[in-house]
């Protein structure tokens, strides 16, 4: 997730029209914005190449009763891990379940015959009394060897987690809001979690894994080094 965006301001106010077609376009950015937040959230970690390049809604508008968008109780969890980055944003996560299925964020492209996508859910919470950067920090490993050989070169290992794991291009997107949270709001460019805001998010792989990889192939860990300071995984263990 990228830092606030800092519109640029010209030195100088030219000409009045001009302004106002600037103010005009500014107005109509920020709208886009905002309706981008409310219909939904959707990360792709830098690098990867998904299978499906457009957004799918994440969460639904104001009164849409559809499950994406839909207040849930909290899901039975393993321990939850809190984090703090170098901002000073807090994060609790927890894991809740890994699997698979052939479109485990909805509309994907059907994966080969004899493969799937591999996915896990955790639950991201804003531990503090202010908005927090909406990050998606939880990343998902499997084994190298059960996977195609064509994905294998994507697939990356990282310090501090098991050499025969790694993690392949992914998506994460937020499936339901917990206990009523409040959906992210727009500020400045960037989506941000409201206050004490819980959410179940999914994370799934871009590319296929051999269908018969199972849950307990399939592990959650956090590594980036702005919640791990020695960049070493920290593992998300499922109840």
């Amino acid at each position: 997730m990228s830092n606030s965006y800092q519109p640029h301001r010209s030195h100088r106010r030219r000409r009045k029209t001009s302004a106002g077609r600037l103010g005009l376009a500014g107005a109509l950015t920020g709208a886009v914005g905002i309706a981008a937040v409310a219909a939904g959230i959707v990360f792709l970690r830098p690098g990867g190449d998904g299978v499906e390049e457009t957004a799918q809604p994440t969460l639904a508008s104001q009164g849409d009763g559809g499950p994406a968008g839909s207040a849930v109780p909290a899901p039975e969890a393993g321990p939850a891990v809190n984090f703090t980055t170098p901002e000073g944003y807090g994060y609790s996560l927890a894991g809740v379940k890994a699997g698979t299925g052939r479109q485990p964020l909805g509309a994907t492209k059907a994966p080969p015959s004899g493969t799937t996508y591999a996915y896990a859910d955790y639950i991201l919470t804003n531990t503090q009394r202010r908005p927090v950067l909406l990050d998606f920090p939880g990343d998902l490993f499997m084994p190298k060897a059960r996977m195609p050989a064509a994905a294998r070169d994507r697939c990356m290992p990282q310090a501090g987690i098991p050499g025969d794991m790694c993690t392949l291009p992914n998506h994460s997107k937020i499936t339901a809001r917990i206990d009523g949270s409040k959906a992210p709001v727009e500020d400045s460019g960037s989506a941000m979690m409201p206050a004490g805001a819980s959410y179940v998010v999914r994370i799934a792989s871009d590319l296929p894994v051999d269908d018969d990889i199972s849950a307990d192939d399939l592990r959650l860990y956090v590594w980036n080094a702005r919640y791990t300071s020695d960049r070493k995984g920290i593992r998300l263990a499922f109840p």
